[in-house]
């Protein structure tokens, strides 16, 4: 396995910088955010480490030195928006972009893009899948086509009242994973794994590594904290973020000892990239780059 990070959290510095501070503190690689130029739309997103919409061979080249000077891979192109939104014309244009992240990546030969499968929050699983197949099977064409795996993440997008009901991605769990994976049987989709996720849905999260194993294309090592005495007083049909809480590995409920067993159990070797998404550490650049390095740090000592 290789250990990374994702670059979301350091918006602050070119990709120049991004990739030598993963090589000064010994990351292997990292997950580059790939967002349009412009204003961000929520907390971690709107970064633009690789600007996909210019994209040429020259840019292509121009990424390439960076990553052999440094000796830091690009783990995948991440971009993570909502393209099943209940707008079809907004809904268009982050289905375009995703589609030149697919050919950036294909491009850079790294062979592997993050993302969101998306939701209208306002309607059903049922009522939301028409518009699910009729959107991804092009994308998973063209990640065939590419030679691009694409990574869903298993982020709900349920946090709060803008989301409510139904949170703004749809494929958050095992029945549903095995439907998709089903009507849209395509070799170049699966999974971008984050068990924090599976925690504050109260969900096992080693399961599904041994029952995807085939789809797990990308890992994302954050942690999450149940507050107990919060869950009980506002219950679980609270916005989630009323009751749980991002944590930095190691500072929440993943065992990440037997994470790591499992994943390597399964035949696992992919890269594992730390996701900081804790306020505690997120005030400055100083204190989100000590995030980086005490998250590695503590990994470390399960992947070796």
């Amino acid at each position: 396995m290789q250990l990374g990070f994702v670059s979301a959290i350091l918006p602050d510095l070119s990709l120049e910088e991004v990739l030598r501070f993963a090589a000064e503190t010994g990351f292997d690689c990292v997950e580059v955010m790939c967002w349009p130029v412009g204003k961000a739309e929520r907390r971690y997103a709107g970064v633009t480490h690789v600007d996909v919409g210019s994209f040429d061979a020259a840019a292509a080249a121009k990424v390439k030195k960076l990553c052999d000077e440094t000796g830091v891979a690009i783990s995948g192109l991440g971009y993570y928006p909502n393209p099943l939104a209940g707008d079809e014309v907004e809904a268009a244009t982050y289905v375009r972009h995703i589609e030149q992240v697919i050919r950036a990546a294909g491009a850079l030969g790294i062979g592997r893009m993050n993302t969101f499968i998306g939701r209208d929050p306002k309607k059903s699983v049922d009522e939301n899948w028409p518009r699910l197949l009729s959107t991804w099977r092009p994308l998973a064409k063209a990640g065939e086509r590419e030679g691009v795996r694409i990574g869903i993440e298993n982020c709900p997008m349920l946090f709060t009242a803008d989301e409510w009901p139904g949170g703004k991605n749809i494929a958050v769990s095992p029945a549903i994973w095995r439907k998709l994976f089903a009507e849209i049987d395509s070799p170049n989709l699966g999974l971008n794994f984050d068990p924090s996720h599976m925690v504050w849905q109260q969900m096992c999260y080693l399961k599904p590594l041994r029952d995807f194993a085939d789809k797990l294309f990308h890992v994302h090592a954050k942690d999450a904290r149940v507050d107990r005495h919060r869950l009980d007083e506002v219950g679980i049909l609270a916005h989630p973020l009323e009751y749980h809480s991002p944590k930095l590995p190691g500072l929440g409920d993943v065992d990440w000892g037997r994470f790591f067993s499992v994943l390597g159990d399964v035949g696992y070797d992919g890269p594992v990239c730390i996701e900081v998404e804790d306020r505690a550490y997120e005030k400055t650049l100083e204190l989100r780059k000590k995030a980086l390095r005490q998250s590695g740090a503590y990994l470390r000592q399960f992947i070796g």
